[in-house]
């Protein structure tokens, strides 16, 4: 379960980066805002895998992955969207 947890930070790193490429448009958020999201996501998507009986797979482990980015990508249109809203105001 550490090592889960410690590759779900490292890969959310990643993770924060393909989602911002995967929204289209220009997404104000920082840099580390965008670590946050993915490190986040990819944690959510880790522990909904293991619930769904998904983290026992050999090889690399693409339904995870697959999870892990749907969170990134949904994350980082919430954040977008709230910063945008802000800076509306």
């Amino acid at each position: 379960m550490i090592g889960s947890i410690i590759s779900a930070i490292v890969f959310g790193i990643v993770i924060g980066a393909i989602a911002r490429l995967i929204v289209p448009g220009k997404q104000h958020m920082s840099l580390a805002m965008t670590w946050i999201v993915g490190v986040v996501a990819a944690l959510l998507g880790t522990l909904v895998a293991y619930f769904l009986g998904l983290t026992r797979t050999p090889g690399i482990n693409w339904w995870q992955h697959i999870i892990q980015i749907l969170f990134a990508v949904v994350g980082v249109l919430i954040v977008a969207r709230a910063q945008a809203t802000r800076g509306t105001h």
